[in-house]
């Protein structure tokens, strides 16, 4: 039998092998097609990324500059598309300081004035005026991007036009308020006749989850894209307040979720509070609140826990069954595998495990240089950051689908507290 005639058997036999398993052919066109067809979601974000525009592998920071300021009109307005804009002001900071990035567009403003190009000088502080606008956090602990651009300011002032000094002026930048996003409300279900008991008895598991989501919001919504940077570069969360406390949190709620299952006197009683953060996990999977299911899944598993054997006796096979997901559903295993798979399908309001996506931006910043030859930034490797840290900043606009009561939000916050202290060591 000569190689032709052996290729050609093969394929028979596995032609075979099909048929017979199935009784027909649309066996191997259904596995063919679920091999082959994307799931909406991934529809979605490679639509996304056809609209975005090529960039090139490389260039320098002047050409990159330049870009951005053709990319505005006379009236400050954006006649392209505002993807280079924004990459750029979110992202150099990874490759260069602030200050310095500050310092050329001065320096391209000060050949503008030489070369009597009024019309880019112009455009150079609209680019200027969309950097504080938008991205303001840059300007509020940074020393020496203040020092440069109060330079520019002078420079403006004495040799440029004296209009422009207002589009540069750093002084109306305001504080980020997450509180925009979140409100509290005053239902006739909490009025100030109704019982609170920090054990919490008296809430349901979906208010509960509904008050835990609305803390870890509250705490998402504090990390900017600057604290993303400042944890990859720096490879270290402490100096980083708003990433310190969003994990202090995480394992508040964890050493919560401990105290108030050993706290009851007997397994039967256990068991019940173990139970009720069943539900809230199925609410916060509901809700699409990654974070706390995580925090919640690290208190019941945790080994002070697990060793209640008793306590076990008393929980339903279903009780364990949906334990038994959750925990896959977060488990480590293959990168996080099955998170990302269900976290990818998710849309609208979502709150990530924000430690899996630092992770991914190390693995990016640590893999690929900064620079390539002749001293030029590599795009690829800011485009691909900027795309993880921007579908995170982006998730803090979402409207949340909850509301909190002002004093059980407080109550929650100060048995988290108090849970730290009171756990059996």
């Amino acid at each position: 039998m000569n190689r032709k005639d052996s290729k050609r058997k093969s394929r028979h036999e596995c032609a075979g092998l099909l048929v017979n398993t199935s009784g027909n052919c649309k066996g191997r066109q259904r596995c063919r097609r679920r091999m082959t067809c994307p799931s909406e979601a991934e529809i979605n974000k490679a639509k996304a990324m056809m609209a975005m525009p090529q960039l090139t592998k490389g260039c320098s920071v002047t050409e990159l500059i330049d870009k951005c300021i053709q990319c505005f009109d006379l009236d400050g307005c954006l006649c392209r598309s505002n993807h280079i804009v924004n990459m750029t002001l979110m992202m150099h900071c990874w490759v260069m300081a602030s200050a310095e990035f500050a310092r050329r567009l001065l320096a391209l403003y000060r050949e503008a004035l030489e070369e009597k190009q009024p019309t880019v000088c112009l455009k150079i502080c609209h680019f200027v005026r969309y950097w504080i606008t938008q991205y303001p956090a840059a300007f509020k602990s940074d020393s020496k991007l203040e020092e440069a651009m109060s330079d520019f300011w002078e420079v403006v002032k004495k040799e440029g036009d004296e209009s422009h000094c207002q589009l540069i002026d750093t002084s109306s930048v305001h504080t980020h308020e997450w509180t925009r996003k979140l409100t509290y409300t005053a239902t006739p279900n909490y009025n100030k006749k109704r019982k609170v008991s920090l054990l919490f008895d008296h809430l349901e598991p979906s208010e509960l989850a509904d008050h835990l989501s609305y803390l870890e919001f509250k705490a998402f919504c504090r990390i900017t894209y600057l604290d993303y940077r400042n944890y990859v570069v720096r490879s270290a969360i402490r100096e980083n307040p708003a990433l310190e406390r969003s994990v202090a949190l995480c394992n508040g709620i964890s050493q919560w979720v401990q105290l108030m299952i050993l706290s009851r006197p007997t397994p039967q009683q256990r068991a019940e509070v173990f139970t009720k953060f069943i539900h809230v996990m199925q609410k916060l999977r509901q809700i699409q609140n990654f974070s706390t299911l995580m925090a919640i899944i690290g208190g019941v598993c945790h080994s002070a826990i697990s060793r209640l054997k008793e306590t076990k006796y008393h929980l339903s096979q279903d009780v364990v069954k949906t334990l038994n997901e959750m925990t896959e559903l977060v488990s480590s295993n293959s990168n996080y595998s099955n998170y990302r798979r269900i976290y990818s399908e998710c849309t609208g309001f979502k709150i990530p495990i924000v430690g899996v996506h630092l992770k991914d931006l190390v693995s990016v910043y640590e893999a690929l240089p900064d620079y390539l030859e002749d001293n030029k930034m590599n795009l690829s490797k800011l485009q691909t950051l900027y795309n993880l840290v921007s579908e995170l900043t982006q998730l803090q606009q979402a409207t949340p689908p909850f509301e909190a009561n002002k004093d059980l939000i407080h109550l929650l916050s100060v048995r988290k507290k108090m849970a730290i202290s009171d756990i059996p060591k």
